[in-house]
């Protein structure tokens, strides 16, 4: 009798980042399911839920070595749903059907402009691996091109978070809405380097305060949600109109040459 083949063997925590994925997948569409239930509250932290996972499942594919080529594709394919559909949609919902068929446009633009973002960052990927079997290959600079997806759905929110911030408040137009959110998809399929956060690197003996920050992080965002999202909003675009500086300074100072 032929013998019959052995079949390869997983240890369950293994499958824990792919499994985070998943997770990820329906924190964001149950994001979208409280959106049209009008809990817009629940629906944002839905997202925001969504994007913390979406942050932990790589760093422990790697910390578990299960990184696999069906878990980079689950990832990209969540991440468009996450950062793409569901903010989308609950902006869309919150305060856009309102005007129609402007309101539907910019969040078509905006979702389309998620998808185009991801594409990018994949074919981008694909060509560092193949440069990485290359003893001449470049190495990565630590920078994105353009703003990254869960980044830009942060962003896309931060109107949102204001209004939730500042619920006496008017009500933020939705044709201003409409131009943020077109703004927002611009910059993630724009040329602009932004930081990648990834490559941050601390010394030793600054650990201690690094965790120290981050307690002071989670323990702010427990208790003054969307304070802490709007000051972290707001950082993130001082980084990016210096990135956009240095941009243009970078570009201008090539044609002087």
């Amino acid at each position: 009798m032929p013998d019959t083949p052995r079949q390869s063997e997983l240890h369950l925590v293994q499958l824990l980042p792919n499994l985070m994925t998943i997770s990820a997948m329906c924190s964001g569409l149950t994001g979208i399911r409280f959106a049209v239930l009008d809990q817009f509250t629940a629906a944002v932290g839905m997202i925001l839920l969504a994007a913390v996972l979406d942050g932990l499942d790589g760093r422990v594919a790697r910390l578990l070595r299960s990184e696999s080529e069906i878990g980079a594709e689950l990832d990209s394919l969540v991440d468009f749903v996450n950062f793409g559909v569901a903010p989308g949609l609950v902006i869309y919902l919150w305060g856009l059907h309102g005007v129609q068929s402007g309101g539907w446009i910019a969040t078509l633009v905006y979702a389309t402009c998620c998808l185009l973002r991801l594409a990018r960052f994949n074919i981008g990927n694909r060509m560092l691996m193949d440069k990485s079997a290359d003893t001449t290959g470049e190495k990565p600079t630590g920078t994105f091109t353009g703003v990254p997806s869960p980044a830009g759905a942060m962003l896309a929110m931060l109107p949102i978070y204001v209004s939730f911030m500042l619920p006496s408040a008017p009500h933020i137009p939705a044709p201003l809405l409409a131009i943020w959110m077109v703004l927002v998809g611009g910059l993630m399929i724009s040329r602009i380097p932004t930081p990648s956060f990834k490559s941050v690197t601390v010394y030793a003996e600054n650990v201690r305060f690094v965790i120290v920050g981050f307690v002071v992080l989670v323990a702010a965002l427990l208790t003054f949600p969307w304070e802490t999202m709007v000051v972290i909003d707001l950082g993130y675009i001082a980084i990016v109109l210096k990135s956009v500086w240095l941009f243009r300074k970078s570009r201008k100072g090539l044609r002087e040459l």
